[in-house]
């Protein structure tokens, strides 16, 4: 069925439009037009003023709605964090599971297969945060699960998860450059992160194919004077792009906007949103704007795409446009979605978020 959404401000993800259309049918958007040149149309929906833009993408986040899927994989799970973070205005989500045995990965893999099977949308794939990383900087990761990868590692990754795991979070001071290679010449992208290199090492890990970071300054080797490390190395490679918990917990706003003057189009959006959980190795426990470990170890936010994208805005000073950009065309870009997703044309997805003047969302596709 054709709809037609009018009466918005049109962000394409390039320009905002005043005075146009966006026409979409069976998932894609078939036309962006100026209402002067608008045809007829039976089903029009009317948004009332609010800004129209490209859905968002959350490539990294752990369950919502009451249920931890990194913890639980399930099928009901993935619907749960799903809905979670469509309220938010992310149509897509990369579920992740942190460092963790194999029996819950090779749930995990499974979880998100029959979800697919179902018919179900929202699922991008798999991002595995570990086990692969550096215990020095594990975070609120179990260390008992953290190891340096095997050629066995790799190809039960491979053999078991190679349909549905789209991202791997690793120290690439930890693993062979040559199991990492396999890795991404599989599809699969790879992110450092969870890591302690040095600049060196981390400088090189990216001219070999690494090009993105988890979750910048928080659980990596930080920038200082004499030892630039990965948070150095990040900022001086042009071809890695980072994504940011954009709370004001997991990072200082000032440091985003340090971090943005640099990096510019290279930085991006992630929740890491996490749900509670009290029982288990990895324990959730809420805070009011943020999760925390049974020891107190930061372990999450109470982010959503909409409200980090908001925190850009009005707490770092981004433009509306750019901040959008880092929820949306930035990581379809790192996906490889870019011609599909990130933006308003005609031949892209017709997942869009509607939002007013008072950051309310509400999808539509």
């Amino acid at each position: 069925m054709s709809v037609t959404y009018v009466n918005a401000r049109i962000f394409t993800g390039e320009k905002i439009l005043e005075q146009h259309a966006v026409t979409t049918e069976n998932g894609l958007i078939t036309a962006l037009v100026p209402m002067n040149e608008l045809q007829q149309s039976a089903n029009r929906v009317d948004l009332q003023g609010a800004l129209l833009a490209p859905a968002f993408i959350d490539l990294q986040i752990y369950g919502g709605n009451g249920k931890v899927f990194s913890l639980y994989p399930s099928v009901d799970a993935l619907e749960a964090t799903v809905n979670y973070s469509k309220a938010g205005g992310a149509a897509w989500i990369m579920p992740t599971v942190a460092t963790i045995g194999e029996e819950v990965m090779l749930n995990a893999m499974k979880a998100v297969r029959e979800y697919w099977k179902q018919g179900l949308t929202g699922v991008l794939g798999l991002h595995l945060e570990g086990p692969f990383i550096n215990p020095k900087k594990k975070g609120a990761h179990l260390e008992q699960y953290i190891h340096s990868p095997s050629q066995q590692d790799i190809d039960w990754i491979l053999s078991n998860g190679g349909d549905v795991v789209k991202m791997i979070t690793l120290a690439p001071e930890c693993c062979d450059p040559a199991l990492v290679k396999q890795l991404r010449d599989a599809g699969i992208v790879i992110f450092a992160g969870h890591s302690n290199a040095t600049y060196a090492e981390a400088y090189t890990a990216f001219d070999q194919g690494i090009h993105n970071a988890t979750h910048l300054f928080n659980a990596m080797s930080p920038l200082e004077s004499r030892a630039p490390g990965l948070v150095g190395a990040v900022y001086d490679h042009p071809a890695v792009s980072a994504s940011i918990v954009a709370d004001g917990v997991h990072v200082d706003f000032a440091s985003i906007r340090i971090s943005k003057k640099i990096m510019k189009e290279r930085l991006f959006l992630i929740t890491d949103a996490v749900e509670e959980n009290r029982e288990g190795g990895y324990i959730y426990i809420k805070e009011a704007d943020r999760y925390v470990s049974a020891t107190g170890v930061l372990s999450g936010s109470r982010l959503t795409m909409a409200k980090a994208v908001r925190n850009c805005v009005e707490k770092v000073g981004i433009e509306l446009e750019e901040a959008l950009r880092m929820a949306s065309l930035y990581p379809a870009n790192v996906g490889e979605w870019g011609r599909q997703m990130g933006r308003i044309e005609a031949g892209c997805r017709s997942d869009m978020v509607a939002i007013d003047g008072n950051w309310n969302t509400v999808l539509y596709s």
